[in-house]
């Protein structure tokens, strides 16, 4: 009996001490905190959706879920073979440009109107607290801190693994000029060293005035946030990046509902929406979206153009690699919308109407 106390009270401290990691960030304090408890959007303790939003759906459980991730067996969940992309040259980019690079996954650089932006950065081959789980696919982390140039701004959507990656951003950090994120998160960031001059964080229904015409808002998505044990002590969201010429909609992590149609009507459509599709199940179908919905999301923002991202980088969810891509490219044959899928590395001109992409996924297992 002593023995087993001892060592549930080891497991305890352990678990205090792998908790007490800087990756794992710092819940907000301060004039932070104040401000977050002022948001409408902060009720009983967390931020929460507009919506009511399950985590997991009804008809299924908890324990169910678990089950399924411990037991069901998919031998496609990862690629058999390793990728062999090319990396585009940003550091020597023509600054007249606006291009586009998909870095897998949720992590892509943009740049637009002479400004160089990076969103989602996950660098460090994995997307969560311990090196060795949530492992990058072979060949698709073309990408290091050491790629990437000068920043105008680095645009966070949330905190978890796969979207702000600590040994990353701790790299980035001289190279950024401004950080934009959601309410809360920007408390990981200060304690990571980062200069609280530079970070600009927004709730939902909020913007700010970059100058020289730029303007950023924060707007909503049906997700969570949380990097340890307390959840939704920071704000996940969507955000409306607007230049002199080009409205583009950074749609972060969501489920569907109905903010894409009211964003979509409030800024009367995008040129460009960059959008999830991929790491989902019916079984968290609130909090991700289906692939049947990308399109619908897409044509409820009005948007003229759409690029799908959170997919073949890491496998979060139980289905095939490259199902993501082969489901929304079948549901568009009919819609026939200007979807944009390029390989991992390749510069893009996403203004470029008549470039046709190929299918890359296909052929591959």
């Amino acid at each position: 009996m002593i023995f087993v106390l001892v060592l549930i009270l080891l497991i305890i401290a352990a678990t205090f001490l792998f908790l007490q990691h800087p990756t794992f960030g710092k819940a907000p304090s301060g004039k932070r905190l104040e401000r977050i408890l002022k948001s409408p959007h902060y009720k009983k303790d967390k931020f929460d959706n507009i919506n009511f939003t399950p985590p997991i759906a009804e008809e299924t459980s908890m324990p169910k879920v678990l089950f399924h991730f411990l037991f069901t067996k998919n031998k496609n969940l990862i690629p058999k073979q390793k990728f062999n992309f090319t990396k585009t040259d940003l550091l020597n980019l023509d600054p007249s440009e606006n291009i586009y690079v998909w870095m897998g996954h949720s992590s892509y650089f943009l740049q637009i109107d002479g400004e160089k932006i990076l969103v989602d950065p996950v660098f460090s081959g994995n997307a969560s607290p311990v090196t060795f789980t949530t492992k990058a696919f072979k060949g698709s982390d073309l990408y290091t801190t050491e790629d990437i140039p000068e920043l105008d701004y680095l645009i966070i959507t949330h905190d978890h693994w796969d979207h702000l990656d600590y040994e990353t951003v701790k790299k980035l950090n001289p190279k950024v000029k401004q950080v934009i994120t959601g309410l809360g998160t920007g408390e990981h960031l200060e304690y990571w060293n980062y200069d609280p001059a530079k970070i600009i964080e927004l709730d939902w229904g909020e913007n700010f005035d970059l100058g020289n015409g730029f303007k950023v808002y924060a707007e909503t998505a049906r997700h969570f946030s949380g990097r340890g044990l307390k959840r939704d002590q920071a704000i996940w969201a969507s955000f409306v990046f607007e230049t002199p010429q080009r409205k583009i909609y950074i749609g972060g992590d969501s489920g569907f509902d109905d903010h894409f149609e009211k964003i979509g009507n409030q800024y009367g459509g995008f040129d460009l929406a960059i959008l999830e599709n991929g790491q989902y199940n019916k079984d968290w179908r609130y909090i991700h979206m289906l692939p049947d919905e990308f399109l619908v999301a897409a044509k409820n923002l009005k948007a003229k153009r759409i690029i799908p991202v959170h997919n073949s980088k890491f496998a979060l969810a139980l289905h095939h690699w490259k199902e993501p891509l082969e489901m929304i490219s079948a549901f568009n044959e009919k819609e026939n919308l200007r979807m944009i899928t390029p390989k991992i590395g390749e510069k893009v001109n996403w203004e470029d109407d008549e470039k046709v992409y190929e299918k890359w996924w296909e052929n591959r297992q």
